[in-house]
């Protein structure tokens, strides 16, 4: 019997399919990873704040970092004059007293902020935002007890969306500078926290769902046009050590 003849091409065709197969086995096992990787989360806010970030001597300076500067800022500009009419306008010794804490507090606070904010290169807002201007605008129209509730009630809402801010800033930050800015503002903050609550004037169910009802913790600084910031002296890091609180009960007030 004679034997089929071999058909031509097979051999070929053979051995260039097992070479297919292979190139695309190794460019699965390469794209693979990339693709699940890329669909993690976080990933994309990772890539973001890394497109935006830039390098200091103090360590990488974020996009957030930069934000949590601005904000500082923003919140002695408005802070402190409130807590200066507390000083003035309050009716009882504590909220006179929380009122003292805000004006020793943010006057260290903004020194240090405009020290980081000169070495880091980061320009600062001049004049409180919209909402904190509002705020302002009701603490000065208040009289009497008004004025002694809406000043607990703002400043301790205020605080409460910060709180979380500092945090994870102070968390995440790589940048020596906005790490000791982020310390100095925890304790700051947490001090305002607890002197604003020893007013007796905290409604703690109203500012349970303020706060639950608010997405973002705290305004976003407006863009400042660098040809309009006005240049501020870099002043020396001061650390701020609060006063100690009241001795005694704290008198609530009436109706309450």
């Amino acid at each position: 019997m004679r034997s089929r003849p071999p058909i031509k091409g097979r051999g070929i065709f053979s051995g260039t399919g097992l070479i297919v197969v292979g190139l695309a086995a190794t460019l699965a096992a390469l794209v693979f990873p990339v693709w699940s990787y890329a669909d993690r989360q976080g990933v994309g806010q990772v890539n973001t704040l890394s497109a935006r970030t830039v390098t200091t001597p103090y360590g990488p300076l974020s996009a957030q970092d930069r934000d949590f500067i601005g904000k500082v800022r923003l919140a002695g500009l408005w802070e402190l004059p409130a807590g200066e009419l507390a000083e003035r306008k309050g009716t009882t010794g504590a909220v006179r007293t929380a009122g003292r804490h805000l004006v020793d507090g943010h006057t260290s606070l903004d020194a240090h902020v405009r020290t980081v904010a000169a070495q880091l290169g980061v320009r600062l807002a001049n004049e409180p935002n919209q909402q904190q201007r509002e705020w302002l605008g009701t603490l000065r129209a208040a009289q009497g007890q008004e004025f002694d509730r809406d000043f607990a009630g703002i400043l301790r809402l205020a605080h409460g969306r910060v709180f979380s801010l500092v945090a994870q800033v102070r968390a995440g930050t790589q940048n020596s500078l906005v790490r000791d800015l982020a310390d100095d503002a925890n304790a700051t903050v947490l001090d305002h926290i607890k002197i604003l609550e020893a007013t007796g004037y905290v409604d703690f169910g109203a500012l349970s769902r303020d706060l639950a009802a608010s997405p973002s913790p705290v305004p976003t600084p407006p863009a400042v046009d660098p040809g309009a910031a006005v240049p501020v002296a870099p002043s020396p890091t001061a650390s701020y050590s609060p006063p100690p609180a009241t001795a005694g009960p704290v008198p609530r007030p009436a109706g309450s």
